[in-house]
């Protein structure tokens, strides 16, 4: 164990009387709720970047945040990781997610850089077998180095494209080498600035092209966890392929890879782009293509995606709500894609933050249920559908009438409904009760 931590022990639940800042409140794992512990359907991962290699720094100013381990070369990489797997510890996470540029110094060249890559790997291995800290996921960064300023895979150089296929696979390795349960793609520059310069429909193509050379690579490699899309609406490009989920699925199904790909939605994304959280994991479920969450909060003023840690009760149960109704995670789980303000530069920092967002979503999930188990709310919707379940209806969903049948059946029993309230203002006080 480092000493970064030096003086903290481990955090416990403590209870919601408990005024303890280092313990939690609401997120007790071992509790068990509609059968299953917290810790079974939370499955919280933390963020090997923002919490291990983001330095504090914003637009206007650099680096505020003072750690030993912000250094190039080796060493450094492996006191990152020492203190990164106190930090599982002390917190009692399950997982943890990383890219290969969190983790490793960048090689001058490809080779260097999974040679690299691979013996953080080795380290790795030995502290999980240690902590019992498993992989939610890995992934590549295809978005920091300067190569990549115009795509990765949509790049218009093709050595480009074929460089980023080949960290995908080293990635990929070391994903399934220490037993991850999912991959991720995230395009952070998958999109254009300017359509001057860009044949969107060239660029999308080989897009598809290394999403299914991926599928392809996983079954030859057998890894038998999720590959799973980061839908990614407007940052920092002006537009991206992986807009949000609609987009996500309707390019899914384009290239024929909607049985064999998912997503891992963020918070701060689905607002970027319009939408509500629990819009965007709803329609994923709803596409059969739902696979895991980024959690975090963006700031409602600034326009842009801040990736705060949640502390929103309400906006947090309603998406797990619809998680557990989709039937919970599978091989997806809760990261947390958060990181501190730049003026929160202490080591405990990193524990409130954790703390608070574990705590909210504890209290989230736990509203969720009781909501499910309530039924009220469940009640109201399958009354309100309930019209669908009569034969004629069930005869025009499936396609059995035409519209020529349907507008005889209307003139001849003179049908002419009157419109229904949706008791909007009644579900809104409804769920408050819970959370």
């Amino acid at each position: 164990m480092s000493d970064f931590f030096k003086g903290i022990d481990k955090v416990k639940y403590e209870g919601p009387e408990s005024t303890n800042p280092l313990a939690f409140r609401y997120y007790n794992p071992d509790e068990v709720v509609l059968g299953k512990p917290l810790k079974d359907h939370l499955r919280f991962a933390i963020a090997y970047w923002h919490s291990f290699a983001w330095e504090g720094g914003d637009p206007f100013g650099g680096r505020t945040f003072g750690r030993p381990w912000f250094e190039d070369g080796m060493d450094a990489a492996r006191l990152k990781a020492d203190v990164a797997f106190d930090l599982f510890s002390l917190l009692g996470a399950p997982y943890f997610c990383f890219h290969d540029a969190d983790v490793r110094p960048e090689g001058e060249i490809y080779a260097k850089s999974v040679k690299r890559l691979n013996k953080i790997a080795d380290l790795f291995e030995e502290k999980m077998a240690e902590t019992g800290v498993k992989l939610l996921w890995g992934t590549a960064n295809l978005f920091s180095n300067r190569r990549f300023m115009a795509g990765a895979s949509t790049n218009p150089d093709p050595d480009v494209f074929a460089y980023s296929a080949a960290t995908i696979k080293a990635n990929m390795d070391v994903t399934k080498r220490l037993g991850g349960e999912n991959y991720v793609l995230w395009g952070g520059r998958e999109g254009y600035e300017t359509l001057l310069n860009t044949r969107m429909g060239q660029e999308m193509d080989q897009m598809g092209r290394m999403l299914s050379m991926v599928v392809d690579y996983k079954h030859k490699i057998g890894f038998e966890g999720t590959i799973l899309i980061e839908p990614k609406p407007q940052e920092p490009t002006k537009h991206q392929y992986d807009y949000d989920v609609g987009t996500v699925y309707g390019f899914l199904k384009k290239y024929g890879l909607e049985n064999d790909v998912k997503v891992n939605i963020e918070v701060g994304h689905a607002i970027l782009a319009g939408h509500t959280f629990e819009h965007e994991v709803a329609l994923a479920a709803a596409h059969g293509i739902f696979g895991s969450i980024d959690m975090n909060r963006n700031d409602m003023q600034s326009g842009w995606d801040t990736d705060q840690f949640p502390n929103n009760v309400p906006e947090v149960a309603m998406a797990y709500y619809h998680i557990l109704k989709a039937g919970g995670f599978t091989t997806g789980g809760t990261n947390f894609d958060a990181k501190l303000r730049r003026q929160s530069i202490d080591p405990e920092d990193l524990l409130y933050g954790h703390i608070g967002g574990m705590d909210t979503c504890a209290r989230g999930l736990k509203a969720a249920a009781a909501i499910i188990e309530d039924g009220s709310y469940d009640q109201f919707l399958e009354d309100r559908y309930a019209g669908w379940k009569g034969a004629e209806a069930q005869a025009m969903l499936k396609g059995e009438r035409s519209l020529e049948d349907i507008a005889a059946r209307v003139e001849k029993d003179d049908i002419n409904p009157e419109p229904r309230s949706g008791r909007q203002e009644y579900l809104e006080n409804l769920i408050n009760r819970f959370v």
